[in-house]
């Protein structure tokens, strides 16, 4: 019989639980896709004693996930511990350095050390794999490495948080705030205690960078984006959106300008018949634009422990079914020597339609005086509507009305300019509301 493929899975919690029932149930159907048994010999975790639903008396047990990496009797390091640094980056360097391949959840460790992981890979002629990195159970990695190599990508966009997803269709939805979805949504479990990392934007961004470098041949860079999240976002701003034809969601967006590449995160407004606009929910989607193939836009589970499981096991299936000294993709489609500098786009020259809200105060003027303010920085408004206090906007001052403004395209620092003169106008009762209109 072929050898089996053996594997040392870091890390147990609710992807590496779900990991060993996956490779349990499905032993004898990926012995025939794969040609080769897949085997767990080892496995580590920080608490022994757990029950986790699966039986680990019958793998070798590591307290330390490194000494698995570097001694364990693997052909395949699945690390699943998280973390940019710690005994998650220290058990994937002794893996590589010993010989073995590596599959890796891990976001934050390939958006902060994953050129420097994949050169070390390359060099010994080892595998990097990372599906499940991104986007959960949707196969965008491959997609991207592999199967669209024809293609020049020219953006890649998408929604890439469950949990902001989550938040902002709930709110359109039943009209009820940010911070009662919010609630919602921990006691479900979709956020955090902390939810800082998912509403902020961050777990958004360090899925972008990747996605870029896989798009653009450029090396990642989590220091150069924009990032802005979804706690700003309130009920009247659901509401204008829907009556002008938009939703609102936090999307990533990477693509390619005369100034290099731009990496932005912030809420958004989709038209209503865009496809990523019908996403709702803790699913994720990603849309890619390139040259041959147009638009592709793939969408499903973002996270979960049997979906991120999925993933896993198809990078560890595609590395049972290699064939001896056949090279595969290099881990970010491009090989980690020839990857490119990050050159990051002018943000401020951003070029596009606004939706804006102002909350504005009862003074003579205050209408002419926007209207001037904008026509200052060459903004070209396409409508302005004064809004009704109702209930959804309740937040708004009691001597304020809501305007909303939807401008032509024009750049964000025009933008910002506009709104900083009209600000000093004092017209205003509390700060305005600026998001991005994607076509």
């Amino acid at each position: 019989m072929t050898q089996p493929l053996r594997l040392g899975i870091a890390g147990l919690g609710t992807v590496g639980a779900s990991l060993v029932k996956v490779l349990d149930e499905k032993h004898d159907f990926l012995l025939h896709r794969c040609g080769r048994p897949i085997e767990i010999v080892a496995v580590s975790a920080r608490d022994r004693n757990r029950d986790r639903g699966v039986d680990l008396a019958r793998f070798d047990w590591f307290e330390d996930p490194s000494l698995m990496a570097a001694n364990a009797p693997i052909d395949v390091f699945v690390e699943l511990i998280g973390g940019e640094d710690g005994p998650a980056r220290d058990s994937v360097n002794a893996a590589l350095e010993g010989g073995r391949h590596v599959v890796t959840a891990n976001k934050a460790l390939l958006a902060h050390h994953g050129v420097e992981l994949a050169k070390k890979a390359e060099a010994s002629g080892l595998l990097l794999n990372f599906e499940a990195a991104v986007a959960g159970g949707i196969p965008i990695i491959k997609a991207m490495r592999e199967t669209l190599t024809a293609n020049s990508v020219e953006r890649v966009y998408g929604i890439l948080n469950g949990t902001c997803n989550y938040i902002l269709t709930r709110m359109e939805q039943e009209g009820i705030s940010y911070d009662a979805c919010l609630a919602d949504a921990q006691k479900l479990g979709y956020a955090e205690a902390d939810p800082t990392f998912d509403v902020e934007g961050y777990d958004t961004a360090h899925k972008l960078v990747i996605l870029a470098s896989l798009a653009f041949g450029t090396q990642i860079s989590i220091d150069d984006i924009y990032v802005e999240g979804i706690s700003n976002i309130s009920p009247a701003d659901i509401e204008a959106a829907a009556g002008l034809g938009y939703r609102i969601k936090l999307l990533g967006v990477a693509q390619k300008t005369e100034t290099g590449v731009e990496q932005r995160v912030h809420p958004t407004m989709v038209p209503v018949d865009a496809p990523l606009a019908q996403i709702h929910g803790v699913t994720n989607a990603v849309a890619i634009d390139a040259d041959i193939v147009g638009q592709l836009v793939m969408a499903g589970p973002g996270a979960g422990g049997m979906a991120t499981a999925s993933a896993v096991a198809g990078d560890i299936a595609d590395i049972a079914k290699s064939l001896p000294g056949h090279q595969q993709a290099p881990a970010l489609g491009t090989p980690a020597t020839e990857l490119v500098p990050y050159k990051r786009a002018r943000m401020r020259a951003h070029e596009g339609g606004y939706f804006i809200r102002l909350s504005l105060a009862d003074h003579a003027g205050a209408f002419a005086a926007i209207a001037s303010r904008m026509a200052e920085q060459g903004i070209s408004l396409q409508s302005i509507v004064q809004h009704r206090r109702q209930s959804a906007v309740k937040d708004e001052a009691a001597d304020a009305q809501p305007v909303i403004l939807v401008t032509h395209k024009t750049t964000e620092s025009a933008i910002r300019s506009a709104l900083e003169a009209i600000a000093s106008d004092g017209h205003l009762a509390d700060r305005p509301q600026m998001i991005r209109i994607e076509k």
